[in-house]
């Protein structure tokens, strides 16, 4: 609370020493004036990142966030494709000092990923990132084409906050069916060797989740039940409020049509979202981690319709 508050209280106090000085100083005394304008264009920075916290105001988006990405359809390129979202989501997180681990993940065939699941450790970690969940699509001309062809590529990505440990949440044992395996990918000796990797299926819902980052079975089985638990509550959460649930239920195909967010590279550069028309010619920065701007433009819209809605 001391955090939120005191930013304020410390931007209001700034305020005002501006203003008396400035009026002790008149119109007239325009050095005087000038000197004050890179504090003044300071404090309008400082407000407008006080106002977008404004924005997280939902229950959960303090909470960390389990990211999840699956290559759609594409083939390789979709496979490509979905290692470059996991890149750019790691970078965003380690860019605002967020701690970042990998849960789990199935390489493609011959390169990229099929699916990742990371968790996101950090402040609003997830209320930032709710804006990432649906379709991301690709275009551009292909590394893997030998005539370089100009390819489209699809992605989907789903973000649900991580729940404390304290949230009643009843998993009983006999719904859960729980497999062990042989962790797969790159390095570590324990890779292939033990059955250390665990995937649960829970049974009345058909949500499953698997875990393969830990040497360690009962780790991993921690780290599963734990995602688990997450996307229970998440689904039961959806049900109570209207709008996610409607969000929820009509989620498409990862193909064509359906994409939140367009990501060209060939024959121009843009990214544009279309559920905000926000859109910046700097494909690179935001395939290196700079969603700042999107992830604005999609809360103050999603904040401006629930505002809506409930007048």
């Amino acid at each position: 609370m001391k955090s939120v508050v005191e930013p304020l209280i410390k931007l209001e106090n700034e305020f005002k020493d501006i203003k008396d000085i400035i009026s002790i100083a008149g119109p007239e005394d325009s050095e005087s004036l000038k000197h004050f304008e890179k504090d003044i264009v300071a404090l309008k920075r400082k407000a407008d990142e006080l106002e977008f916290r404004t924005l997280l105001d939902e229950g959960t988006d303090k909470n960390n966030a389990i990211l999840s990405i699956n290559a759609g359809a594409g083939g390789t390129e979709s496979c490509d494709w979905a290692a470059m979202l996991l890149r750019m989501y790691s970078r965003w997180a380690e860019g605002k000092g967020h701690q970042v681990t990998l849960v789990d993940q199935l390489v493609g065939e011959e390169a990229g990923i099929k699916n990742a699941t990371i968790l996101i450790k950090g402040d609003f970690s997830y209320g930032f990132l709710k804006s990432e969940s649906g379709v991301h699509r690709l275009v551009r001309i292909s590394p893997f084409d030998a005539n370089k062809r100009r390819h489209t590529s699809f992605a989907s990505v789903d973000v649900i906050p991580e729940v404390s440990d304290d949230i009643p949440l009843d998993i009983k044992e006999v719904d859960l069916k729980i497999d062990t395996y042989r962790a797969g990918g790159k390095g570590g000796q324990h890779v292939n060797k033990t059955d250390s990797a665990v995937r649960i299926t829970h049974l009345p819902t058909g949500i499953v989740v698997q875990c393969q980052n830990e040497r360690s079975q009962f780790k991993n089985k921690s780290m599963a039940l734990k995602i688990l638990k997450a996307r229970l509550y998440e689904k039961e959460r959806m049900k109570k409020v209207k709008e996610l649930e409607n969000a929820y239920e009509s989620k498409k195909e990862i193909a064509w049509g359906s994409q939140i967010r367009s990501y060209v590279l060939h024959p121009y550069s843009l990214v544009k979202d279309h559920r905000t028309d926000y859109e910046t010619g700097k494909s690179q920065s935001v395939l290196d981690g700079e969603l700042d701007d999107f992830m604005e433009a999609y809360l103050k819209k999603f904040k401006s319709s629930k505002l809506k809605k409930r007048d």
